[in-house]
């Protein structure tokens, strides 16, 4: 459980301070904690967070049609998925280190749910939902602009890594492009798998996730990060 300095430590961090903390520390609470209160019961973050993805489509939306007016529509789709998808709205939350402040049931701080990037992400959408209802759309928009509209091209990406290093490696003539799953972990409710991808016999990246896909694609993304150093 957090305490108030820990709340004032994070409205520094995202540049906002809520009229209504309540609504910060809800945005804050998974439902694993909310259901082990017996008494003082608390809401979790999940109906803020599905007014957070609706502010953040909206504003994700406005934001591209403006930024690229010679852009058509499917282009736009693509590229407002690469910004608010899970990995990226995970990584736009380092920042902030958003893991430090979430507000877990025992069991899940246990399985390793304070960095699942499934829970932070959405954590990521329960505050702008939280600041949408505090203060309106405009503070949302500033808070959405600076922690997840900024640079979207490299978190692009986020979106199909995998599609975007298969384009590099055949631009580049390195070789093949080949994926292995090489490890699981975890119970079968919850597996974690582990994947890496190799170029000819060079192995570029790692990457873990809850499938094998998207293991592939944070694997993906690392070996995109390496051959851009080259």
């Amino acid at each position: 459980m957090i305490g108030e300095q820990e709340l004032t430590e994070l409205e520094k961090k995202i540049g906002y301070t809520f009229k209504n903390k309540n609504l910060l520390l809800q945005a804050l609470t998974h439902s694993s904690y909310a259901n082990e209160q017996k008494i003082n019961k608390r809401g979790d973050y999940e109906r803020l967070e599905f007014l957070g993805d609706a502010v953040l489509e909206l504003v994700s939306s406005h934001y591209l049609y403006e930024k690229y007016p010679d852009k058509k529509e499917g282009e736009m789709t693509k590229l407002r998925a690469s910004m608010v998808c899970e990995p990226a709205l995970s990584y736009s939350a380092q920042e902030i280190q958003l893991d430090k402040y979430l507000i877990l049931g025992k069991g899940e701080e246990a399985t390793g749910g304070r960095h699942r990037e499934s829970i932070i992400s959405d954590v990521m959408e329960a505050i702008i939902g939280a600041i949408y209802l505090d203060s309106g759309l405009e503070a949302a928009r500033t808070h959405i602009a600076k922690y997840i509209l900024d640079n979207p091209e490299e978190k692009q990406i986020f979106y199909d890594s995998k599609s975007v290093l298969q384009e590099m490696v055949q631009k580049d003539g390195n070789g093949d492009l080949r994926y292995e799953i090489c490890g699981e972990k975890g119970p079968e409710h919850d597996k974690i798998f582990e994947s890496a991808v190799y170029v000819g016999d060079k192995k570029l990246g790692e990457g873990s996730g809850r499938t094998k896909k998207a293991a592939e694609q944070k694997a993906a993304y690392q070996a995109i990060l390496e051959l851009k150093k080259q």
